[in-house]
């Protein structure tokens, strides 16, 4: 029988539980946990960026002939390389040297399990004791849960939203102290749909280098523009400040579950390998997983061989479906749109709490919306430290989202204040 009055050990990890409380996930599975079993209507999925589950989103015929390849051919059945497999680490610089002014190589591109791993690598890379990072507000709450567990220390800089979410440069110098590191910039923007122009992009830069710190460049999200500014990949800034860009086949090709990123070193002044950040990300990568090794040997032939076709309709699909969630916003009184989205699966909502009879925050209208309509959205306050706003993904079927836009739309006017 075992004795009660046993002293063990051993406990769980706090710093877990602490930093997965403020990440995406946890916030959706908090709001989710409010839909009624009750309500037979299919849930309308406006909080979490993963198209890949409706078909007008399915990837290209050519990156999945690819896999099909690498399994069938037994090359890629073996463990990889700890910064990746050669082919598929040439294959990502040639595709990013389309939009550079100086060639990378693949001694520059490490592969990783996703981008969610680059951010894990990039901001271990950097960490030393007392160093302090400068995020934007909002950002990707996923840096704030990594900061957290690294015990790196976050101070953040403002996203404008009156000037389409640019970033707020004059904070940025007073921010900054001898232990700030780094800057993370989100370009094309998760959660605010923004697109920087080159000028902004370059001032940001300019304000990096002056600063003495590297840049992390998060373009996960990159060429998905369908507004009037093109992508303009932080990179082509290298020679004035270091940059670590971070990116994958997520977004563009809509393979989320696929799992393959990279970390890139542009740098072609080579400070980054100075100062020893390219020796600490491959310390990190020597002690972390990989991602799987077809999935790696069949990137050539997915960024060589897809048609533009392909990327072109998703930009249509994406645009159409922008435009549908800008209007259906503009009809719900208590709900405000700065800017329509011109990139990236989401755009920035402000709630106007004070028009509604029996809602307290952004966080108790996500939480009654899910049970009374069955629609998920992200609170903005709890997620990205924006209280009184909410994060819709539009990134969804268009009767999906028209579907969720009336459910929203009953639901303000059944809890409208009453005059």
């Amino acid at each position: 029988m075992e004795n009660s009055s046993k002293q063990w050990r051993f406990e769980g990890n706090k710093r877990l539980n602490s930093a997965s409380a403020i990440s995406v996930r946890g916030v959706l599975d908090l709001v989710i946990g409010n839909l009624s079993t009750d309500d037979l209507r299919p849930t309308i999925p406006l909080g979490n960026g993963d198209p890949s589950q409706f078909a007008c989103f399915r990837t290209s015929t050519t990156a999945e002939e690819a896999i099909v390849d690498a399994v069938h051919s037994a090359k890629y059945n073996g463990y990889a390389p700890t910064v990746g497999v050669l082919s598929a680490r040439r294959a990502i610089a040639n595709y990013l040297n389309r939009d550079l002014p100086y060639k990378l190589s693949a001694d520059d591109i490490y592969v990783t399990s996703g981008c969610l791993q680059a951010i894990e690598v990039a901001l271990a890379a950097i960490n030393r004791p007392g160093a302090n990072i400068l995020l934007p507000r909002p950002g990707f709450t996923f840096y704030e849960s990594r900061a957290a567990y690294e015990h790196l220390q976050v101070r953040h800089f403002d996203l404008l939203p009156a000037r389409g979410w640019e970033v707020d440069v004059d904070a940025i110098e007073a921010l900054a102290d001898d232990n700030t590191v780094a800057i993370v910039i989100i370009n094309p923007g998760n959660p605010c749909g923004s697109v920087y122009s080159y000028d902004h992009l370059k001032m940001v830069a300019e304000t990096a280098r002056k600063l003495g710190i590297l840049v992390i460049a998060d373009e996960v999200y990159g060429h998905l523009t369908f507004g009037s500014a093109p992508f303009v990949p932080m990179g082509i800034f290298g020679s004035i400040v270091p940059v670590l860009s971070l990116g994958s086949i997520s977004k563009r090709w809509v393979v989320p579950g696929w799992r393959l990123g990279w970390l890139v070193t542009s740098d072609p002044n080579g400070i980054l390998q100075k100062s020893g950040i390219v020796e600490s990300i491959t310390g990190f990568l020597n002690i972390s997983t990989d991602p799987a090794t077809f999935i790696q040997g069949a990137i050539p032939q997915i960024l060589e061989n897809t048609k533009d076709d392909f990327f072109s309709k998703v930009i249509v699909t994406l645009k159409e479906a922008a435009d549908k969630c800008f209007d259906g916003i503009r009809e719900v009184p208590c709900l405000t749109c700065p800017k329509k989205p011109e990139g990236s699966m989401f755009v920035m909502v402000k709630l106007n709490v004070s028009l509604l009879e029996d809602i307290s925050d952004d966080l108790d209208f996500c939480m009654k919306l899910a049970k009374e309509e069955s629609v998920i959205i992200v609170p903005a306050g709890m997620a990205f430290g924006m209280k009184n706003w909410l994060r819709i993904t539009f990134a969804c079927e268009i009767s999906a989202l028209e579907d969720g836009l009336r459910r929203i739309k009953a639901f303000h006017q059944r809890h409208v204040r009453k005059q």
